[in-house]
């Protein structure tokens, strides 16, 4: 299966009546578990590089490892630049072989977001890869606060910005660990009345998985960004390990213990974002 873009496999989600998860790495191992999971559930995924893994890791080597691991995988795999902040971040993800770019230009005024969002997104498309943008701040727990995204001005940016995919504000905040909240099904239906743009939540670890899956299946909302369930997984599994042989030092075969929870993990994930079965 070859690598794809992020319209190749949100379109047919749309029609489909499901979501694809856009699973937020931090490194190979993870990287590895979510292919692997998504080939067990036989559903594409997206692997996410955000700001906290571009720190980590440059973007030309990301790329390749995404790369990689899309082009011999059996599903569909989209290597997803998270949160560019910058039209020269997305363009060197481009030219690193990602095949969607995120640009979050959320925190700017109206007219200043689409103006940069339809840029990128005019670049993307040029070289026939993916753009998802961002209209509405998603707050952080423990940090900034959020207004929401108003309709009428979603629909303006979707409209004007000529991008792939929309990510909105609804009740959603980033970097949740509990799943106490849920979204603004309303603000939700207002939006998607007004525009036909694939939406996308951010966040998505803070939202209830039934009601995450109740809306895979019955939204516009084609994507779910998910990132702390699976890194609080990741962290169990090795804590695990450390602490059943603490006089264990070999990283790998420390590692190599993460794999198989971390594809359980992200296997839920997946599967309660997919079609009726």
């Amino acid at each position: 299966m070859s690598i794809a873009t992020l319209a190749n496999v949100l379109q047919p989600a749309l029609k489909g009546g499901y979501a694809v998860a856009g699973l937020v790495t931090l490194g190979w191992e993870d990287m590895r578990a979510y292919v692997a999971a998504a080939e067990a559930e036989n559903l594409p995924v997206i692997l996410q590089a955000g700001p906290s893994c571009r720190a980590h890791t440059p973007l030309p080597v990301l790329g390749k490892m995404f790369r990689h691991l899309a082009e011999n995988a059996s599903v569909p795999v989209v290597a997803h630049l998270d949160h560019g902040y910058t039209f020269e971040e997305c363009k060197e993800a481009l030219e690193s072989g990602f095949t969607s770019l995120m640009f979050d230009g959320s925190r700017k005024p109206l007219g200043q977001n689409i103006e940069e969002t339809a840029r990128i997104a005019e670049m993307a498309h040029k070289a026939g890869i993916s753009c998802e943008g961002e209209i509405g701040f998603v707050g952080y727990s423990g940090g900034e606060n959020s207004a929401g995204t108003d309709p009428e001005e979603a629909a303006r940016f979707a409209r004007e910005s000529g991008v792939d995919a929309m990510a909105i504000s609804v009740g959603n905040v980033h970097l949740q660990q509990d799943k106490e909240g849920g979204l603004d099904e309303p603000r939700i239906r207002a939006i998607e009345a007004l525009t036909d743009v694939p939406l996308v939540i951010h966040g998505g670890s803070g939202v209830p998985v039934a009601q995450r899956t109740a809306l895979a299946r019955g939204s516009r909302i084609c994507k779910f960004n998910i990132g702390t369930e699976l890194r609080m997984a990741f962290g169990a599994a090795m804590r695990e390990a450390v602490n059943r042989d603490p006089d264990r030092f070999d990283r790998v075969t420390i590692l190599k213990e993460t794999h198989d929870p971390v594809v359980a993990a992200a296997r839920q994930v997946i599967r309660a974002l997919g079609p009726v079965q």
